[in-house]
């Protein structure tokens, strides 16, 4: 077991050469699948209009991607386990590419909508690959450690670049080959290009993995996939007000979800090609940490959707203006990563990502405290003078102080975490470990938007219940015309009730990473120095 671990047998001869240009292209890869989970996030109501999509459909352009993404995640990372790591992550770069090209040019709903399902296929098969290659492509210790650093800041930092990229590219539209291109395009369109050199400097730059020929577990990755896809399915339409909890579509898209997933883990402990090998889970700080990388991120990406929502409609920011009052994410994130990375050769990681998650888990109810004056007459006031009804929140001392300790929290989670969870899983299956990971993040960036989704829609529509009749009658009091009552009524009430409902989702969310904070104090037992060590963990039965 030792020999399939040697560099020697992972590496093309010569690739050490190779190492920093490696990193660099491994990042650029995760960085462009990680960012383009939120890269739409500020196009959505551009889209919207754009392609004729409803309000209660536009949450699918975010979820679709996570979904496709996170269902698919063990079978791209198996896959790279059979048949090489370098070629799976160069196939699924292209694939990526094309769904980007798709999605640029889709003209309706169910297009880019397809595209993003292809764009979640293509981002499965390259990054639980681009994991692997690192855990392959650099030895064990400070080297790694840098890598893994590296690879942390580019996962977390990607949720904040893609805010700020899309907030650029949907201010902007480009005139080429004698037509318009809309900015909404080109935040699909860019990707073409980095995923195509990506895959074509792939061979010069990583070498192949050995391939351990074995069957494909297509029963467990058909029950898996479509299992996460009838929960979140049911949740997402659980939060919506026309269907709810008691709609015979979500009752039966849960109860089939939850009954596939279950099948999921019987074929899982009985055939011997495992999509999701248990041996995975048989190490306590594997299992804590694959547990924690699901409740973080599901706050985490919550935390974009609902505050750059409420940055652009209520504050009042521009597309551009909102994603550049996320930066100061990408800032801190590296910042926690690069700290982490220097204690995690001497603090035990429970420590670092123990503080991590802490500090999280106050940002997120740091921003469950945001508040807007919400009575009618301001409401009213505001949107008839042009003014955002949220204009007096300060971003420097309402918003600003809350993004820093979360990058920062993020920082020092993800590194330790990262590098607990692939520590010691089996030369050939540092791809599925590799991918169980990458999946635990993006199926709780799904599950956690369905469910943080569910929260702010009850508590929205609860005060928009409230708040409808007085905005009517301010509005009447106010002598607004009666041919402009009900949409200025309307608008009123959403902007007046959507901050109840981002905030109860904050604070489940804050709660949610307590709890992966509370996992890591009590389960994250292994030691800083076993991290510099190689191979397969000494007494872990795996049979």
């Amino acid at each position: 077991m030792a020999q399939l671990q040697a560099p020697t047998e992972e590496r093309a001869p010569g690739q050490h050469t190779h190492l920093g240009w490696a990193l660099v292209l491994i990042s650029i890869a995760q960085l462009m699948v990680v960012l383009d989970a939120t890269i739409a996030n500020i196009a959505l109501p551009f889209i919207g209009n754009d392609l004729d999509i409803d309000l209660a459909n536009l949450s699918w352009i975010v979820t679709g991607y996570s979904l496709a993404f996170g269902g698919l995640l063990l079978l791209g990372g198996r896959l790279g386990d059979l048949y090489g790591r370098r070629r799976i992550f160069m196939t699924g770069l292209v694939i990526f590419a094309v769904a980007s090209l798709l999605g640029g040019a889709a003209t309706n709903e169910g297009l880019l909508l397809g595209a993003r399902g292809l764009q979640g296929l293509g981002a499965a098969l390259a990054s639980p690959a681009a994991l692997a290659l690192i855990t392959t492509t650099f030895p064990a210790g400070p080297a790694r450690n840098r890598a893994f650093a590296v690879y942390a800041a580019m996962s977390g930092a990607g949720a904040a670049v893609g805010l700020i990229l899309g907030g650029w590219l949907t201010g902007t539209s480009l005139d080429a080959f004698g037509m318009s291109i809309d900015g909404w395009r080109l935040t699909f369109l860019i990707n073409v290009p980095i995923g195509l050199v990506a895959a074509a400097l792939a061979p010069r730059l990583l070498g192949e993995s050995e391939s351990h020929p074995g069957m494909l577990d297509i029963p467990g990755a058909l029950t898996g996939t479509l299992g996460l896809l009838g929960v979140v399915f049911g949740l997402t339409r659980a939060g919506q007000a026309a269907h709810g909890w008691g709609d015979p579509w979500t009752i039966a898209a849960l109860a089939a979800g939850v009954a596939l997933l279950a099948a999921f883990a019987v074929i899982e402990s009985r055939v011997s090609h495992p999509l999701l090998p248990i041996r995975i889970f048989q190490n306590r700080t594997r299992a804590a940490s694959f547990v924690v990388m699901m409740l973080v991120p599901a706050a985490m990406f919550s935390m974009f959707f609902f505050l750059s929502l409420f940055i652009q409609n209520l504050v009042g920011y521009s597309p551009l203006r909102t994603g550049f009052a996320f930066l100061p994410f990408s800032v801190g994130i590296v910042i926690g990563a690069g700290l982490s990375s220097n204690l995690v050769s001497r603090i035990d990681p429970r420590y670092i990502a123990g503080i991590g998650t802490l500090l999280a888990g106050i940002a997120l109810f740091g921003f469950s405290r945001l508040s807007i004056d919400d009575s009618p007459s301001h409401l009213i006031t505001a949107l008839t003078s042009g003014t955002p009804v949220g204009a007096d929140v300060n971003y420097w001392t309402s918003i600003l102080p809350y993004i820093v300790l979360m990058a920062v929290g993020m920082g020092l989670t993800f590194v330790p975490l990262t590098l607990t969870a692939v520590h010691h899983v089996r030369a050939e299956d540092s791809g599925i470990g590799s991918g169980v990971l990458n999946t635990m993040q993006q199926v709780g960036g799904a599950l956690g938007l369905a469910t943080l989704s569910t929260v702010s829609l009850h508590f929205t529509s609860s005060r928009a219940a409230e708040l409808g009749p007085q905005l009517a009658a301010q509005a009447q009091q106010m002598g607004v015309p009666g041919d402009k009552i009900e949409s200025l009524v309307s608008s009123a009430t959403y902007l007046g009730a959507y901050t109840d409902g981002a905030t109860n989702a904050f604070l489940v969310g804050s709660a949610m990473i307590l709890l992966g904070s509370l996992v890591v104090w009590l389960f994250l037992d292994v030691k800083h120095d076993e991290l510099a060590t190689d191979g397969p963990e000494a007494g872990v039965h795996v049979g």
